[in-house]
């Protein structure tokens, strides 16, 4: 039987934040909803939503890009996922990840947020750490430059000639996730190139 996941977007809003590197994952967001040729409606929960399928008859998926600065996403998401009766487990949460290099995506259920004000905000509103993650690597910045600049930093040009391959990668374990697993879409992005 068919279910809903509610596949969210972190970052800022407006076009100041548009191309940086802390909107990754609304990034990811426009290329699933790109893929399906759907465009994103305002929604009463406080979000930019597309309501779509992963394929014709199968789940349903419900992307989101909070219309909130990222560090309170949790109030908008707790709102769509009570509206759209998702539980915490089908909540996937596209985010940008400092700890983890450019160009490369990783998955994980549950844990910490390792400083992601974001994370932090969706897990206190959804009263649970417990929901699948979608971690885009931006990497760390070079030198003494502070990490909160350096998000809020559009890519640079070596950065930017790759970006549509990480982000079409990250849509990808998007869809795999939803499909078959966590594990499933683990053993293939983990995987060394």
């Amino acid at each position: 039987m068919a279910s809903t996941w509610l596949v969210v977007g972190l970052g800022n809003p407006g076009p100041r934040y548009e191309a940086t590197r802390h909107n990754i994952g609304q990034m990811v967001i426009d290329e699933l909803a790109s893929r399906r040729g759907e465009s994103f409606r305002e929604h009463k929960g406080g979000a930019r939503v597309v309501e779509t399928w992963l394929r014709p008859g199968g789940d349903k998926l419900v992307l989101a890009k909070p219309n909130t600065f990222m560090n309170v996403s949790g109030t908008p998401v707790a709102a769509l996922a009570r509206f759209y009766s998702v539980p915490p487990e089908q909540i996937i949460v596209v985010h940008d990840e400092l700890d983890i290099p450019f160009d490369t995506v990783k998955l994980k259920t549950g844990g910490g947020h390792g400083g992601h004000n974001g994370v932090r905000d969706i897990a206190r509103a959804i009263t649970t750490p417990d929901f699948p993650r979608v971690r885009v690597g931006i990497g760390r910045p070079v030198g003494r430059q502070d990490p909160a600049d350096w998000v809020l930093s559009p890519f640079g040009k070596d950065e930017r000639a790759n970006l549509p391959i990480l982000v079409s990668d990250a849509a990808d374990a998007v869809e795999l996730l939803v499909a078959e697993g966590l594990l499933a879409a683990q053993q293939k992005h983990h995987a060394p190139r």
